[in-house]
């Protein structure tokens, strides 16, 4: 399998992806943001078929958009919580606006399909040295607001009475999940986005209580799913994103039941 180039580079790829995915999608959840970033992503497919409209790269084009709907988000700040109808509203404006592109630019139906679903296989060099930039620049940016962030995630009301700003840690942290959506979408493409950045996370904080324990768990789960779903893929001949999600799914029914057989047997300790 490793004798192949395009199977080297889909494992780096997808490594790469799994371990921002992860990092990030933990405080996605803590911050009970998912919704909002499931819908970054269908904003960044209008903007990657708009990019393929005028000729530009679709990977800019939906790190672009991404970063747009981030900043228009994060202007609602602590306030974007609840909002579920106003971000419905932004997810299906920007499919409409997709569709309307695909029409105008019917050459991309195939690569559009890459896009809704991922194609971890067809990434080529040029890309994965772009995801790895990418990588890099949201995890330095999540290090760098990390302790406002984690303040603001866990006591709002405190952390603003400190003087954290939380309507610029919440558009710096939306910034951060927009380039991490856009590499996950390179993988799982933009409607199973939350493969990578929900289910690792969720089942990871199921797991454990400590945070630096819960982003490294997470990181290793999308890891280990994302190499797997690759692997099975290429004996099977099955979609790659197909592989990878059910795994995720796996996993987190295992981290619930996993987390109940934990609770019953802390009752039982304590009436014996």
């Amino acid at each position: 399998m490793l004798d192949y180039d395009f199977m080297r580079t889909a494992f780096a790829a997808g490594a790469i992806v799994a371990i921002v995915a992860g990092t990030v999608g933990v405080f996605l959840v803590l911050r009970n943001l998912s919704f909002a970033g499931h819908a970054l992503s269908h904003v960044g497919f209008a903007g990657a078929t708009g990019a393929a409209l005028v000729g530009m790269s679709p990977l800019w084009g939906l790190v672009a958009f991404s970063l747009l709907g981030a900043a228009a988000m994060g202007l609602l700040g602590e306030k974007l919580r609840g909002r579920d109808v106003a971000v419905g509203i932004i997810l299906s404006l920007a499919l409409g606006c997709g569709v309307l592109f695909l029409h105008l630019y019917t050459a991309y139906a195939s690569q559009a399909t890459a896009l809704l679903f991922g194609n971890v296989l067809g990434v080529g060099g040029a890309t994965l040295r772009v995801l790895l930039a990418l990588a890099i620049v949201s995890l330095a940016a999540l290090a760098a607001i990390a302790r406002p962030l984690i303040f603001a995630t866990l006591e709002p009301e405190l952390a603003e009475a400190k003087g954290v700003r939380l309507r610029l840690v919440s558009a710096l942290f939306l910034a951060i999940v927009a380039i991490a959506v856009a590499e996950a979408a390179q993988v799982v493409g933009v409607l199973l986005v939350f493969a990578l950045m929900v289910g690792p996370p969720a089942a990871a904080l199921g797991l454990t209580t400590r945070l630096g324990h819960a982003v490294a768990l997470s990181a290793l789960l999308g890891l280990v799913e994302t190499w797997a779903g690759i692997a099975l893929a290429y004996v099977t001949d099955w979609p790659t994103s197909f592989w990878i999600v059910l795994l995720s799914c796996l996993v987190y029914f295992a981290s619930l039941a996993a987390r109940r057989i934990i609770a019953l047997g802390s009752e039982g300790a304590a009436f014996p």
